[in-house]
């Protein structure tokens, strides 16, 4: 393959509430495609997509997770749904936008949330990001008084982050890496009944 031949990355949002809305709009602004699924019929969705824009596109779970990225917008319990529609998930980035407020840590066998979530998809690189916001607030152009809102991202692999961080800049964001998931990942998830310290923080970058 020629440099001139880059590969195109297909993007997909698994779950499409409040949160995958706003994501779907973040690519919709930007004219970047995205798959968006559920574990419902995509007929069931396929207005609120076309109301978004022409970029969402109404997919089964089944076609959406042949994506390269996927970004896990689903409740914080069914991340194992979704990691059962493939065997492996090598060579893909899942980008893992869930919170585990209010789940036991126990539960998790005392793992950071993030960390729990990876060992679901096998092969698989994991980046946690775009989780510390509400919907309310993601739903929003990140373009803010001339500066851009933030989003932390933190991954065990350097090449996943770099490759979600030049995402988030083409979605209008300011990507700020904090490190692995058990260094930052742990500012910017719930455990048991707290908040990490960075989530609903809504900070904006001035360059």
């Amino acid at each position: 393959m020629s440099k001139s031949e880059k590969k195109v990355v297909s993007y997909a949002i698994i779950g499409f509430g409040k949160i995958g809305q706003a994501l779907a709009k973040a690519f919709a602004r930007n004219g970047i495609e995205v798959s968006v699924a559920t574990t419902r019929d995509p007929e069931s969705f396929a207005s609120d997509a076309a109301a978004i824009g022409p970029e969402i596109i109404p997919s089964t779970l089944a076609e959406a997770v042949k994506a390269d990225v996927i970004f896990l917008a689903v409740r914080f319990e069914s991340h194992t749904d979704v990691a059962k529609a493939l065997p492996t998930w090598q060579g893909k980035i899942i980008v893992d936008v869930t919170n585990a407020y209010g789940v036991p840590p126990e539960k998790m066998g005392g793992l950071p949330s993030a960390w729990f979530v990876a060992q679901a998809f096998t092969g698989g690189k994991l980046v946690k990001g775009f989780n510390h916001l509400g919907a309310a607030i993601l739903d929003q152009d990140p373009a803010v008084h001339g500066g851009r809102r933030v989003v932390f991202l933190t991954s065990d692999d350097d090449g996943a982050a770099a490759e979600i961080g030049a995402l988030a800049e083409n979605l209008g964001f300011a990507p700020v890496k904090l490190g692995g998931l058990s260094e930052g990942g742990l500012l910017v998830q719930a455990h048991g009944n707290t908040w990490g310290k960075l989530i609903f923080q809504d900070l904006v970058k001035f360059d």
